[in-house]
């Protein structure tokens, strides 16, 4: 492992911004919403054989490496190391409640409410081929369905976005002045090279792109999936011009959001995010099927702690090497996706986190968070079982072909005051997106400058991304689909540069415990 120190100043990068990176990855996104417009069923062709590689081969890799990042972050956590405190601040930075505000709704994104909505039903109403039949037993399968939720949400997910690399780029940036930069995940394997060479160019950009990629899927689709709220709600047409309203609604708090930078935009639009969750959770835990939803949550929890190994490695049918296509829907492509964001994130975790112990900063994202995530996840999707099991076809029918906004609306229109907690969701909905698409746009940029990213290149990035949205959506649905496909393709690069991290951050951690 190198020690080197970097030949071209503390951060082995030129003062200022990092142009080429700029230019490669707009180029790269321009080019792709172009051929969208131009040739959306070419486009489509070479994301899907991109993606089908990708599940292919790396598939079972990802399945290890997020349960290894998970396994070793629990370990590290015992090590007395894990005690230091990082970025060189004797006090953190951020209140707890600031710092957990930022971290949890950064991730969930519309996931939080759309997939929170979907994905418990999904499974509810089609067993997940690892539980086996379960027709004749509704507990069971409402408890199966929520384990396998809880593993695409829980502590693998949280894990992969930031466990060990966030101290690793904690230690290298603020004790040995490396940049904070994708880049600087590789630095263990080769050492300078990585930092000034073209390989530590192409290692940013793939994060980059992977990482936009994955923003601007969700600030589409919440365009579409918002329309169509705003039409089964209020009769407002569901058309494009409405999508395009709410892109650019979005587009303005996130940017506002972002270029006023963490201390202020970011961590009050998270700040809102957790209280207006906090009163959606108490509403419906006290107007909804209260006893049903603890009920569940301790069984979907329970049959998940159970079959943990199993769920985390199933590979069915696929073997090793193999294209299950259950796999490629569900664990697979949401591995991808948060794979995608990990380098990214760990940045992201590593500016808000100054004077965190590396013991609160794993505990944090790799147990508290999946837990609370999983708890929201059976409010709302719990809640769609419990409804579809007193009068079937109540969820079931308005989320026929995995329509995610119409499976939320039924659930959310099931509650007393349906309406109005309707209108809430969708409002939070927002509010997740833009803490999601800010926090992007300060990384992104982050990335590629040399100390505090410019208020220009924060704003270029939060409207680009929307401008994007737009692009791909006036071409319908399927352009924001196949970008969110992309980002699949893409996690294949970034899973080899989170590799390091399962040895060089027990390293690290090691050494900071040894005494003198």
């Amino acid at each position: 492992m190198s020690d080197n120190s970097s030949p071209d100043g503390p951060s082995g990068r030129s003062k200022g911004l990092d142009l080429p990176l700029v230019i490669l990855t707009s180029g790269f996104i321009l080019a792709f919403c172009a051929l969208a417009l131009v040739d959306l069923d070419r486009l489509s062709g070479w994301v899907d054989a991109g993606f089908a590689v990708s599940a292919r081969w790396f598939g079972f890799y990802w399945q290890v490496l997020l349960l290894a990042t998970f396994l070793i972050g629990l370990a590290i956590c015992l090590l007395p190391g894990a005690r230091t405190r990082m970025g060189g601040l004797a006090r953190a930075e951020f209140s707890t409640l600031q710092w957990a505000s930022m971290i949890m709704c950064t991730l969930l994104a519309g996931g939080g409410v759309f997939w929170a909505a979907g994905e418990p039903i999904a499974h509810y109403l089609s067993t997940p081929p690892i539980f086996g039949d379960l027709s004749g037993d509704p507990r069971a399968r409402a408890h199966a369905a929520l384990a396998q939720s809880f593993l695409h949400w829980g502590f693998l997910a949280w894990a992969i976005l930031g466990a060990l690399g966030t101290i690793m780029l904690m230690h290298y940036h603020h004790d040995r002045g490396l940049p904070l930069a994708p880049r600087t995940l590789l630095y263990p394997v080769f050492g300078d090279r990585v930092l000034t060479g073209p390989l530590g160019l192409i290692v940013d950009a793939c994060c980059v792109i992977s990482v936009v990629a994955g923003t601007v899927g969700p600030i589409g689709f919440l365009g579409l999936q918002m329309s169509y709220g705003l039409q089964a709600l209020f009769g407002i047409p569901d058309d494009f011009g409405t999508q395009a309203a709410v892109i650019l609604a979005l587009v303005g708090i996130y940017s506002v959001s972002a270029v006023t930078g963490l201390s202020k935009g970011i961590r009050i639009l998270s700040q809102f995010n957790v209280l207006l969750v906090f009163a959606l959770l108490v509403f419906m835990l006290l107007a909804g099927p209260t006893g049903a939803i603890f009920g569940n949550f301790a069984g979907g929890f329970v049959t998940y702690v159970q079959n943990f190994f199993g769920l985390a490695l199933y590979r069915g049918d696929a073997g090793i090497i193999g294209d299950s296509e259950w796999l490629g829907w569900w664990t697979v492509f949401f591995w991808g996706w948060f794979i995608g964001y990990g380098p990214l994130m760990a940045i992201f975790i590593a500016r808000i986190s100054r004077g965190r112990s590396i013991r609160s900063i794993i505990v944090m994202l790799a147990v508290i968070a999946p837990i609370v995530t999983n708890f929201w996840f059976t409010i709302i999707g719990g809640s769609g079982i419990t409804f579809e099991q007193l009068d079937p076809g109540t969820v079931s029918v308005p989320f026929e072909g995995l329509d995610l906004p119409a499976g939320l609306l039924a659930i959310t229109q099931a509650f007393p005051l349906g309406f109005l907690l309707s209108v809430a969701f969708l409002v939070l909905t927002m509010a997740f997106v833009a803490t999601t698409s800010d926090s992007m746009s300060f990384v992104i940029a982050q990335s590629m400058s040399e100390g505090e990213p410019s208020t220009w290149l924060r704003a270029f990035w939060g409207v680009a991304m929307g401008v994007m949205a737009l692009i791909l959506i006036s071409s319908g649905s399927g352009g924001i689909g196949k970008l969110q496909s992309f980002i699949v393709v893409t996690a294949a690069p970034v899973s080899l540069v989170l590799l390091p991290t399962l040895w060089d951050a027990p390293r690290i951690v090691w050494r900071l415990g040894r005494p003198g």
